[in-house]
């Protein structure tokens, strides 16, 4: 487990899974699909302000957030999915209560309702991306390949993972970074990452997987396994960086020069510089989309969730960004609600 890393070293819903990807357990109240005032919390639901949105091209994708780092990505010809975690449940988070022995499980009727059924043109997927294989990045996905027959992309680990939880090995994609393919009417370039961290530097279930362990049954079962993130780019050019977890190597960002980065807000302050070296080394992009924030245990409904503490780390991400690179529009998308960023 992690350390606590509030000042009286009591256990909350933060720091705790602070080394589970950005912004993990965090509750409340932010309204998404905003542009967050800069140096300020969020404004309140009758307050927001619809984010703008980049341009659409002749057939560009269409980005729908599914929580946490999760994405829903459509385009003419294909669809793939980010790290899908819909179905919530309770580790224990809100009694301060954590529980690493936290059974997994999936809610199918969720999956359909926010992904659309198996065999229907709505619900069809042709490709899953894995940052990381904790379970809010991971839990969902081998029922989502075995039941969409789609391909999975991920960390030798999470081919071990996935096979061990009844994935065919003709749907695993073992990737480490540095690869670039067509994805449909798309082309991913796997891009080599680091894991978010908590204050005191520790990384919550840390390990890898080299063989077919036995079957997942509870959340600490589900190591990071290492981390990855994707760059998607569209026929006319445009691209996206999806990060998964509040950290990152900037030397394997050098030279992408993307469009639209999403980043996952950070929890702690434990990643030296965390706006400043991600913005120079993407050449100040055009756009950041703020993930990793909202409750992770609640169900996909809008407005999406943050606690106090957090709304106040997203402002200061939101002036950071701001104060280094003026040009950057800084985004807080709303649950499933589609975003034309390439």
């Amino acid at each position: 487990m992690t350390n606590p890393t509030t000042s009286e070293r009591a256990l909350s819903r933060r720091t705790l899974l602070t080394g589970a990807g950005a912004a993990l357990g965090v509750l409340g109240g932010v309204t998404g699909a905003e542009a967050l005032g800069t140096g300020t919390p969020a404004a309140p639901a009758s307050a927001a302000t619809p984010a703008r949105q980049a341009p659409a091209a002749a057939g560009s994708a269409s980005f729908a957030w599914l929580g946490t780092s999760g994405w829903q990505i459509r385009t003419p010809t294909t669809t793939v999915l980010l790290d899908p975690y819909v179905t919530r449940f309770d580790t224990g988070l809100a009694a301060g209560k954590f529980s690493a022995t936290t059974r997994l499980r999936v809610d199918p009727a969720a999956l359909d309702a926010a992904l659309g059924a198996p065999g229907t043109p709505e619900g069809a997927v042709d490709s899953i991306l894995v940052t990381h294989t904790h379970w809010d990045h991971f839990s969902d996905v081998p029922h989502l390949a075995r039941t969409r027959g789609a391909t999975v992309f991920t960390t030798l680990t999470g081919y071990h993972l996935a096979l061990a939880m009844g994935v065919p090995q003709k749907q695993l994609a073992v990737v480490r970074g540095g690869e670039e393919m067509h994805l449909g009417d798309l082309v991913l370039r796997v891009v080599p990452s680091l894991h978010s961290r908590t204050a005191s530097g520790a990384l919550l279930f840390p390990g890898l997987h080299t063989t077919v362990p036995a079957k997942p049954r509870t959340i600490a079962d589900l190591p990071e396994g290492d981390t990855l993130s994707y760059l998607l780019r569209s026929p006319q050019g445009r691209s996206v960086l999806l990060l998964g977890g509040s950290d990152y190597d900037d030397r394997a960002l050098r030279g992408l020069r993307v469009d639209t980065v999403a980043l996952p807000v950070p929890s702690t302050d434990v990643t030296a510089d965390y706006a400043g070296r991600l913005l120079a080394a993407l050449d100040n992009p055009g756009q950041v989309v703020l993930v990793h924030w909202d409750d992770f245990e609640s169900p996909l409904t809008n407005p999406p969730h943050a606690g106090e503490s957090t709304k106040v780390r997203m402002a200061r991400l939101t002036e950071q960004i701001g104060r280094l690179s003026p040009g950057t529009e800084v985004v807080v998308p709303e649950y499933r609600t589609p975003l034309r960023l390439l």
